[in-house]
């Protein structure tokens, strides 16, 4: 069993020595089984989760506490990250009376589970036994068109380890050895453990405005044959995935070398992140550009190697393409995506298309009714406010614009209409697209009744060409309800139209400091947001607020119930109205009220 150091009686030694045996034992329970365990020191170790991988890096740090009070691990590896605490059946009463009493000094302080206290090594450059490289790793480099000026240049070094001759990056700062990481031909690395972590090739960085980063030291050393000396190694590799969060500075251990570089990096005003071209390495690049900040980053296209395959990184571009191929690419480094920042480059294949028509409606599909047309035609991606007093036939105009559509594009429609019943919803569109009356009625006049084919046909129409919304349930449904849900449509379905009826259907409750105009105005962003990115047309039925001495003319936009932004914001309003009075004119007439940004016309 290990053994403690500086214990101060038979007794603590005794009790110490059971605390160890406990802790040594409940660790090879879990797999972790050192030759030899050094207590009060981090070891490392192969991670039985992962093994290592498939270099089988010795990626596990063991820490057992001197006194034999606890024990953790942590897997350094960013596709395993394995940790686990450990401690033994029971702590002795004189121990817990000591850190009760506020005695315990700093040595017997306990380090809380998975954050282990490191202590940073100060290397010796005569500690490392390291040696010139041979002639064999030096053509080893040179297959990989790396020179040997090169690697004299960055103190590139060899070191025999464990009866093997393996190649040493040495990580220095102002000339000073921080680190060491060891790589052998096979790929396999390890390094100096409880080193500060630092960027590889620091130094070439000092006050540079230009900084390159790549995700190994042979890219780096590759970046030099091409002629940039202004480049740098992440010294960790890359994680499988870009991280859900953010950590503070503090607990961002995975990414340390970035703070410890800080006074490097900040004077750059512009950092080409030249990662690898695989998943993890554009993981590693998000990782950094989230912590350099994005507005001075910039990233590279690795170019094609064959017919079929791309460069992964910058020494293939070196090793396949040459030097100069690998410059270009450095000089063609575009600029790392800012959500919500563009240029109108980005846009310039949605302009072409709208300028050659490729898509077909650029300038809005028909409405079916020609008289309309000239005025209003129906755009994706825009949003059209409906309105009019109870009773005009606001649905019904929709609904028979919808069949129009339909017929005429085979458009898609997904329906939030919250005062149909579904099966009167369904007898106002079937009438609507076979033109006959859904039951034998006075309302059908003269014309035969749908049979019973036409009916099953338009049942069948109705499923392919409709989806519903539906709340199941007692509660009102908020607008982010229905978007998400017709979201799922326009994905699923193909989706090209959303219709919401009506406004005052949808569940209002806004924060107390919120203004109705606010909330409004909110809302309808958030319409006009989700029509835009799905290139999907929204009709959005709103109630005229209560008209005092209605004389029964047709209301206008303003008066919609709530605020203003529903002319103000919308890129079509139209007003449905239905005569009452039989003196100023026929009541078997719809007039429709157009209102665009260039127009107003009544039909």
């Amino acid at each position: 069993a290990p053994r403690s150091r500086n214990v101060r009686s038979m007794e603590e030694r005794r009790a110490c020595e059971e605390r160890l045996g406990q802790v040594v034992e409940k660790m090879k329970k879990e797999g972790i089984d050192m030759s030899q365990w050094r207590l009060g020191t981090f070891q490392r170790t192969i991670c039985p989760q992962c093994e290592g991988g498939s270099t089988e890096e010795r990626s596990l740090s063991v820490f057992i506490r001197e006194d034999g009070t606890h024990g953790n691990w942590t897997c350094f590896r960013a596709n395993c990250g394995w940790k686990g605490y450990t401690q033994p059946d029971g702590v002795p009463k004189a121990y817990q009376a000591k850190k009760d009493s506020g005695n315990e000094n700093e040595s017997d302080q306990e380090v809380k589970a998975n954050q282990p206290v490191k202590v940073i090594r100060k290397l010796r450059e005569e500690d490392l036994r390291l040696e010139p490289l041979c002639d064999e790793l030096v053509t080893y480099f040179s297959e990989r068109m790396i020179s040997a000026k090169t690697l004299r240049r960055n103190n590139v070094s060899q070191r025999k380890r464990n009866n093997k001759i393996v190649i040493a990056f040495t990580y220095r700062r102002d000339k000073v050895l921080v680190g060491c990481k060891y790589r052998e031909v096979s790929k396999k690395f390890s390094q100096e453990a409880n080193t500060e972590k630092i960027l590889y090739g620091l130094d070439d960085i000092k006050q540079a405005r230009d900084i390159i980063i790549v995700e190994g030291e042979i890219d780096k050393l590759s970046m030099e044959e091409a002629g940039y000396c202004n480049c740098v190694s992440v010294p960790d590799g890359a994680p499988a995935q870009v991280s859900n969060k953010l950590p503070d500075k503090d607990h961002d251990k995975k990414y340390s070398y970035l703070w410890n570089c800080k006074e490097y990096l900040d004077p750059a005003s512009r950092i080409i992140l030249a990662t690898d071209a695989d998943p993890p390495g554009q993981a590693l690049a998000e990782e950094l550009a989230r912590r350099l900040g994005k507005e001075r980053c910039w990233r590279v296209k690795w170019p094609k190697k064959n017919e079929t395959e791309f460069c992964k990184d910058a020494n293939e571009v070196l090793m396949f393409l040459g030097p100069r191929a690998l410059k270009e690419v450095i000089e063609g480094a575009e600029l790392y995506p800012i959500r919500g920042l563009f240029n109108f480059k980005d846009f310039f294949p949605e302009i072409d298309s709208y300028y050659l028509g490729i898509h077909g409606d650029e300038l809005g599909i028909p409405t079916g009714w020609k008289c309309m047309d000239g005025l209003y035609k129906v755009v994706p991606g825009e949003l059209t406010i409906v309105t009019g007093v109870p009773n005009s036939g606001k649905s019904e105009w929709i609904d028979a614009l919808l069949c129009n559509i339909n017929n005429q594009c085979g458009w898609k429609f997904v329906l939030c209409s919250m005062e149909n019943k579904v099966r009167d919803h369904a007898r106002k569109l079937l009438e609507k697209h076979i033109k006959k009356p859904f039951f034998d009625a006075r309302y059908g006049g003269s014309v035969e009744r749908m049979s019973k084919d036409e009916f099953e046909e338009g049942k069948e129409w109705l499923n392919e060409s409709f989806h519903l919304i539906r709340c199941e349930d007692d509660c009102l449904p908020s607008i982010d309800w229905v978007l998400n849900l017709a979201k799922a449509a326009v994905l699923r379905h193909g989706v090209r139209g959303l219709v919401i009826d009506p406004y005052n259907e949808l569940d209002h409750q806004r924060p107390p400091n919120q203004t109705e105009t606010e909330y409004v105005s909110q809302i309808l962003t958030k319409i006009k947001r989700f029509a835009q990115h799905h290139s999907c047309h929204v009709w959005f039925v709103a109630h005229p607020r209560q008209l005092h001495n209605w004389t029964g003319a047709p209301p206008n936009m303003y008066d919609i119930s709530g605020s203003a932004h529903f002319i103000n914001k919308c890129d079509n309003g139209i007003v449905i109205h239905r005569n009452r009075d039989p003196d100023a004119g026929p009541v078997d007439v719809v007039q429709v009220d157009i209102c665009t940004f260039s127009t107003h016309a009544s039909f």
